[in-house]
């Protein structure tokens, strides 16, 4: 028994090193989607075409980041990874990126207070102000009516 359990805790932390902003980004859109206890199909082609739009990416492309997006997601313990990823970038590109996740927020015509509240924690984390992101929001909610 101390055996089983002293294997789970020497365990080592899993590694990322220096992530990909692209994949950074990906991860974050994939846990937006999933907040709030599901995934649908709008909140899916919203994260392909903002991935393939921002980045230049083929279809096969896109689908490969996701799936790797998907893994660090489910690896990870909290957003830091990603962000720190990310809050090095210029200001426009962390706007791109407020912009997409709230894209995936609408995509399914709602926002979802957990929604609402990661989008706010990210923005935070990478330095976009909160002006920035309510304008951001407001522009998405109209666009979606």
């Amino acid at each position: 028994m101390f055996e089983t359990l002293r294997s789970i805790f020497a365990k080592p932390e899993p590694t990322f090193g220096r992530l990909d902003p692209k994949l950074a980004v990906a991860a974050l859109l994939v846990h937006l989607a999933a907040i709030d206890g599901s995934v649908s199909a709008g909140e899916r082609q919203a994260i392909e075409a903002a991935l393939k739009d921002n980045y230049a990416l083929e279809p096969g492309e896109v689908e490969k980041l996701i799936a790797e997006a998907t893994q660090r997601d489910q690896d990870s313990v909290d957003y830091y990874h990603f962000t720190s990823a990310l809050s090095a970038l210029e200001t426009e590109e962390k706007l791109e990126i407020i912009r997409m996740m709230w894209q995936v927020v609408f995509a399914d015509g709602k926002n979802h207070e957990l929604e609402d509240n990661m989008v706010w924690r990210i923005a935070e984390l990478i330095h976009v102000s909160t002006r920035d992101r309510t304008v951001l929001r407001n522009e998405m909610a109209r666009s979606q009516t």
